[in-house]
Formats: C-alpha cells, sequence, structure tokens
C-alpha cells in the first residue's frame, strides 16, 4: 500500500488536480505493481511562500509549477523499478495536465511491510 502525498501551489482546478494523482497512481501500477485499486494519496495546496525549493538545484530549471510527489511504500522495488516510475509519473504528468518534466520531484520513503495498518487497529501485513 503506497501512501501518496503530493504538495502543490495554490491555483491549480480541481481537475488538474485529480490528473496529478491519477497520473502518479497508474505509473506507480505500471512501473512497480501496485495494484490497481491501493490508491490512497493526499494532496496540499499551499499558498506563495509556503512551498520552498530551489529554482535551479542540480541545473534542473524549475518554475513555480512545481510539484512535489512523496510516495510511502513496501521496500524491495529494485533500481530499475524506481527509474521507470519516475520516467512514468513525469510521462503521465506531462501529458496531462501538462506538468513540466523539470517541475517534478519525487521522494520515496521504503517502510518494512510491519509498518502499515489498513485499519481495525491490524498489521495486517505482519507476519
Amino acid at each position: 500500500m503506497p501512501l501518496v502525498r503530493i504538495d502543490v501551489l495554490q491555483g491549480r482546478s480541481n481537475e488538474q488536480l485529480r490528473a496529478i494523482s491519477d497520473g502518479v497512481h497508474r505509473a506507480m501500477v505500471e512501473a512497480v505493481g501496485v495494484p490497481a485499486l491501493d490508491q490512497f494519496q493526499v494532496i496540499a495546496e499551499h499558498a506563495p511562500g509556503r512551498l520552498i525549493f530551489d529554482p535551479e538545484y542540480l541545473g534542473i530549471q524549475r518554475s513555480a509549477g512545481v510539484v512535489f510527489i512523496q510516495i510511502t511504500l513496501n521496500m524491495g522495488r529494485t533500481l530499475e523499478q524506481k527509474r521507470a516510475l519516475y520516467a512514468a509519473v513525469a510521462r503521465n504528468l506531462a501529458a496531462d495536465p501538462g506538468v513540466r518534466a523539470e517541475d517534478i520531484l519525487v521522494s520515496l520513503v521504503e517502510v518494512v511491510k510491519e509498518n502499515w495498518s489498513f485499519g481495525n487497529g491490524v498489521a495486517q501485513y505482519a507476519s
């Protein structure tokens, strides 16, 4: 179960936010084998000055259209799968809603399976 947090500056429409959400989820399904119905996300919009980023870190020119994506998921993906995930996110978000690849920052947080509870106070993935 990935838990995805998406942070953007205020100003995008509900349709654009949904397209970002769906594009990230499709990328996880395609690239790292997340089940299609396993979609848990938090989208947060921030006022100007409340989302801080360097506009040219590593020589990448970022704009106010920047999108931060933090994905918490189980450990075990290969480097190739992670690279495929980053590429799929960039491709999907470029297609709809038109986010520039330079404006997409993805961070993976890998956890062990017993660190999840899906409800009822139970660690469903713990052995």
